[in-house]
């Protein structure tokens, strides 16, 4: 596949692309990496029962998010509280009218302050609509202000954490994060903050008016709601509701990854003869569920209907008529006395009910803050020293020493030295899980040594801007990530303006400018959308960004291990051109295809074994030497006629 490094002509003069990120997006790591903020910090192995997992990074709160509106919440906390205090005026005006209309003295009704109460009333509804409003707009404006500088914080913080940080689990995290996490604050903001405004003000000002006018029949109303608060509170705020609480968002989750496995996976499993196998599990999850949450009720149904039954205001309004008609025959107080508490004893069990629904609300953007904050405290990829940048000189490419660590307690690198000389065709081969990807992946700083150092034309990678890294380091993974923009979008993503015949130009000498123009838009065609590629397809759009970025650095890790024929002898013809000129670094998986490489490093268990030429490693008889061996036989054997025949005649069968 790659041409010997005698006949490799020298690049003279690569144009390096003016500013952009790298012309791949990084695929998903195979694990999950911890970045140590220490660049020179050298690890040793250690057993793992011996080392504690290092803490994470501290969490960002949920106070700390609010951060940039809470000054507009305090501000509708406050007119809420207002507006709060204002709708129990009305009530209290309702009651001092029929004070006024019921007395029976010897001047008759007063009529001016039956007036000037009603008024009052009148303009203190008024007044708490308009407050109400306000605080409401208020609210909802922060929501919509905060939704926006969370969504650009994310936006900002991850673009500076390591690129290898992108696992699958992490861009999950991401995805839910920046969309359903920031959504799931807007009712918290939005509405539970004014909510438990008014839950508040609402019951402590009807109380305080309550008090003032019989504090026997103000504790005489309580009853029911104290007793309500406390086996609400047995309910829902004990040790085994938590559990529950969170038993249940387990089963939830369940439930959801039964639901995705099986939708994705139904094809493979029909096609096995599996199918009701898969349902069953999906079946089980919901049943699970089901169970469960059947269980839990039943478990809290007496308590939660005796709560509803206590703190309906049926009830309420019956028990304040009630033992208020023994105050009266007792003549304890007058009947008009009892007015209040009718009116506004009623008005108490609405808000304490509504806390209920608030607190849940409150939990649920609690836990979507803790998931915002555990992305945005991840470490960021320390910026560059102003005064210690450097230039490079060259595309000479230096691993010196490096050592690597996705955490502290191994390492996946150790002790690494290796230099990639310009214009050069450098292979990494060795088992899986000896640290070909984790080496290779390096260079592009996915992710910061924690010994050694990478170094592109002398100058360490960690004192060269990221803007000015990806003008000399590019990247072709098997994975292909594929942005939902147009074709020409992701062909010039390392350089948004570069003019259309240059885009066009590196489509076809990827080989993939035909396919394009086949296309209903041609490359204004939306990836995802208008164009549905095949993996071989994608994969030489990502040659034609590479050829188009024009770095003199590639890594590569060899695009067609899993190519049909055609899809292989289109991408190889593709990568002839890519890798011609370039210091490359490849990852390879078919001996076969870096048999003229100008050095193979033999990687095993995170050190280099072997190093040196095809034909030097095949001379020393080592694992380079047997692996080409079993490659050969491999070969061999898919590639003899008899074989071909056996198969095509299994086929027909």
């Amino acid at each position: 596949m790659f041409p010997s490094t005698d006949d490799q002509p020298q690049r003279n003069g690569h144009r390096p692309p003016e500013s952009g990120p790298p012309p791949e997006p990084p695929p998903p790591p195979e694990r999950e990496r911890e970045p140590e903020p220490e660049p020179e910090r050298k690890l040793k192995p250690e057993p793992a029962a011996e080392a504690a997992p290092p803490p994470g990074p501290p969490g960002v709160g949920l106070g700390e998010l609010l951060a940039p509106v809470r000054a507009r919440l305090v501000l509708a906390v406050v007119l809420q509280a207002f507006a709060a205090l204002a709708s129990v005026v009305p009530f209290i005006a309702v009651a001092e009218l029929g004070r006024v209309l019921l007395d029976t003295g010897p001047g008759g009704i007063d009529r001016d302050r039956a007036w000037l109460v009603a008024g009052v009333g009148a303009a203190a509804m008024l007044v708490g609509l308009v407050l109400t409003l306000a605080a409401g707009a208020l609210a909802h404006l922060a929501d919509n202000d905060l939704s926006l500088a969370l969504r650009r914080r994310l936006a900002a913080h991850l673009g500076r954490v390591p690129l290898g940080w992108f696992t699958e689990r992490n861009s999950g995290l991401v995805r839910k994060s920046v969309h359903d996490d920031v959504s799931a604050m807007h009712h918290l903001v939005g509405h539970t903050i004014t909510d438990v405004t008014r839950a508040t003000v609402v019951p402590v000002a009807s109380l305080a008016y309550l008090f003032a006018a019989d504090w026997r029949l103000t504790l005489v109303t309580l009853v029911p709601i104290v007793t309500g608060l406390f086996l609400y509170g047995r309910m829902t705020g004990s040790e085994s509701a938590r559990a529950a609480y969170a038993e249940y968002d387990r089963a939830l989750a369940r439930v959801g990854s039964a639901s995705v496995e099986f939708a994705q996976g139904i094809a493979v499993v029909k096609t096995f003869g599996r199918g009701r196998k898969a349902h069953r599990r999906f079946i089980e999850a919901t049943d699970d569920l089901s169970s469960f949450f059947l269980t839990w009720v039943r478990g809290h149904f007496r308590i939660g209907a005796t709560v509803e039954l206590i703190l309906s205001p049926v009830f309420l309004l019956l028990w304040i008529l009630g033992l208020g008609a023994l105050f009266v025959s007792r003549d304890w107080v007058s009947a008009v006395e009892l007015l209040p508490f009718a009116l506004l004893g009623l008005g108490l069990t609405g808000p304490v009910l509504g806390l209920g629904y608030s607190f849940e609300d409150i939990r649920k953007a609690r836990k979507a803050a803790d998931r915002v904050g555990e992305i945005l405290a991840t470490e960021p990829l320390p910026d560059p020293d102003p005064d210690r940048r450097a230039e490079p000189e060259g595309t000479e490419v230096e691993f010196d020493r490096v050592s690597f660590g996705y955490d502290t307690r191994s390492l996946a690198l150790d002790g690494i030295s290796l230099t990639l000389r310009p214009g050069t065709v450098t292979a990494l081969v060795g088992p899986s899980g000896s640290g070909k990807t984790t080496l290779a992946r390096l260079l592009p700083r996915f992710d910061d040594v924690t010994g050694g150092a990478v170094r592109v034309g002398g100058a360490d990678l960690r004192d060269l801007p990221a803007e000015h890294l990806y003008r000399l380091v590019s990247f072709v993974f098997q994975d292909v990530q594929l942005l939902r923009a147009s074709v020409r979008e992701n062909i010039a993503l390392a350089r948004p303006d570069a003019p259309d015949t240059e885009v066009r130009a590196a489509a076809r000498a990827a080989g993939i400018h035909d396919r394009i123009l086949e296309l209903p838009g041609g490359y204004d065609s939306v990836v995802g959308e208008e164009a549905r590629l095949s993996g071989g397809e994608a994969q030489r759009l990502s040659i034609a960004r590479a050829l188009l970025a024009d770095t003199p650095v590639l890594v590569l890790d060899e695009a067609t291990a899993f190519a049909d024929p055609e899809s292989e002898a289109a991408i190889q013809d593709a990568l002839s051109r890519l890798v011609t000129g370039r210091t490359l670094l490849v990852i390879a998986h078919r001996l076969s295809t870096i048999a003229g490489a100008a050095q193979i490093a033999v990687l095993e268990q995170g050190r280099i074994a072997e190093l040196g030429t095809h034909d030097e490693l095949l001379a020393r008889g080592g694992r380079y030497a047997r692996s080409w061996a079993i490659d050969e036989r491999s070969r061999a054997r898919t590639s003899a006629p008899a074989r071909s025949t056996a198969l095509g005649t299994e086929a027909a069968r």
